[in-house]
């Protein structure tokens, strides 16, 4: 692949509809405008933040994420490789003065622990944390420590109810796991920070009072952790982190002057002091979240937040793709279109809202006088039909036409954009027409970029 100096220097300027496509394009405007009021919600709230990157893998998303220099620098990854991507900004935000930490965010395997240890010793002293939720992981925090000559910082994962990591409240303690941490502390190869949830079963959601339960939920259920297992807890400052996109997102609803009932009432005293004096430990909430700056079909469905608004308005990313053939002539029950983008260019993933894949946006296409959208009905490899989502006896022509560019909204950004080694970005706030490239940024993307003689001499 091309560096990223050299397709930024071939593409930047050029129109997007004549790149190679399928093409992932991102719109800068929005993705500031949802990275600025995710920041100016937890600053009003108080509560921490910390910026998954899993969706985006981009070092410049992960910079809007943080990018109020009164907020740490504080995020979630996937990947060993996306964490390594994010050594230069962490230097960054240390050179301001900010704290960072980085959390790998799935329960410790013994393989990755040299990679993030090396990382450690180049960000330094309690810049990498850990998840645990079964107790062999403590075994490998030794390891850790060995090369770093300091602790790993980690959390508890708790199961709020998703059941994909993690214990419930009530097992947290499953084979002495907290009393081998807390041991493992007093050596000195961890630092406990707190426990973590992530859910999203929000993703169900169609409501902001939905949304809003859950986040109450997941801090229950974290509350519910610290205190049945206190003992392990004395006198300790402790973090909740939780959240994912749709209850991120629920927290803004708290920033309106109207009331919207019992729900955000409870959020509120719940963000703002969670044990209230029911428990001895200083204990601060922290959101996560990671594909709101993007959002896509499925977050919108969730109506998670009352701010948000038409697709064309909320999703930062688009994926472009071609027409090959229009079924317009009876040939077919129905007008249909055949684009050159399927399941490896958009994802499989559905969306409750709707019977489809991916919904087409209007940029550059023909009015029309359907009151119906066009929608991606059917999905196979490397193409997809696109048809009218609502059927009707006699459905208007298909306004679409051999070799068209069009723009596709996808229902899930994370899986849409795996597909691609870089994204081609607009920006709509100084071309109303999001169409001229302003910038290419390249995503992380693989497995492994470590020295294999490092790992060998870890090891």
């Amino acid at each position: 692949m091309a560096s990223k100096q050299e397709l930024k220097d071939f593409y930047v300027g050029q129109d997007v509809s004549g790149v190679p496509k399928p093409a992932l394009v991102l719109d800068a405007a929005i993705i500031r405008r949802h990275c600025e009021t995710m920041i100016r919600t937890v600053r009003e709230l108080d509560v921490g933040f910390r910026a998954h990157v899993k969706s985006h893998k981009t070092t410049e998303i992960a910079e809007m994420q943080v990018g109020d220099k009164t907020l740490d620098g504080s995020f979630i990854a996937s990947t060993i490789l996306e964490i390594e991507s994010l050594i230069p900004l962490l230097k960054e935000l240390q050179s301001e003065g900010r704290r960072v930490n980085v959390l790998y965010g799935i329960p410790l395997v013994p393989s990755q622990v040299a990679r993030l240890a090396k990382i450690a010793l180049e960000i330094g002293h309690e810049s990498i944390s850990v998840m645990i939720d079964h107790s062999d992981q403590v075994d490998y925090l030794p390891q850790f420590s060995a090369i770093t000559k300091f602790a790993v910082s980690a959390f508890v994962k708790v199961d709020s109810g998703y059941h994909r990591a993690g214990l419930p409240p009530v097992a947290l303690n499953k084979q002495g796991l907290l009393e081998k941490l807390a041991n493992s502390e007093k050596q000195g190869y961890v630092k406990f920070l707190g426990v973590y949830s992530h859910s999203s079963l929000s993703y169900a959601g169609t409501t902001p009072q939905e949304a809003m339960k859950h986040l109450i939920n997941e801090i229950d259920s974290c509350k519910e952790a610290v205190q049945l297992h206190s003992k392990f807890f004395p006198q300790k400052q402790l973090v909740i982190s939780v959240g994912a996109t749709p209850q991120a997102l629920s927290s803004q609803n708290l920033l309106r002057k109207d009331e919207m009932g019992p729900e955000s009432r409870t959020l509120r005293d719940l963000l703002r002091a969670p044990f209230a004096s029911d428990l001895d430990a200083d204990v601060k909430v922290e959101l996560h979240a990671g594909v709101y700056p993007l959002l896509d079909m499925q977050q919108l469905s969730t109506k998670a937040s009352m701010q948000l608004k038409s697709p064309k308005e909320e999703i930062a990313v688009s994926v472009l793709a071609e027409v090959c053939s229009v079924y317009n002539d009876g040939e077919r029950s129905q007008p249909e279109a055949l684009v050159a983008a399927g399941t490896l260019a958009l994802g499989r993933e559905p969306c409750p809202s709707y019977p489809g894949w991916a919904k087409l946006s209007s940029w550059r296409q023909s009015p029309s006088n359907s009151q119906s959208s066009l929608i991606v009905e059917r999905i196979s490899q490397e193409h997809s039909i696109v048809a009218w989502e609502d059927k009707e006896a006699n459905s208007p022509s298909v306004p679409l036409s051999v070799g068209q560019v069009v723009k596709l909204y996808p229902n899930h950004a994370c899986v849409a954009a795996s597909f691609y080694n870089f994204y081609f970005v607009v920006d709509s706030d100084l071309d109303a027409d999001a169409a001229k490239i302003v910038d290419v940024w390249v995503r992380a993307r693989g497995s492994d970029v470590t020295d294999p003689l490092f790992l060998s001499r870890a090891q």
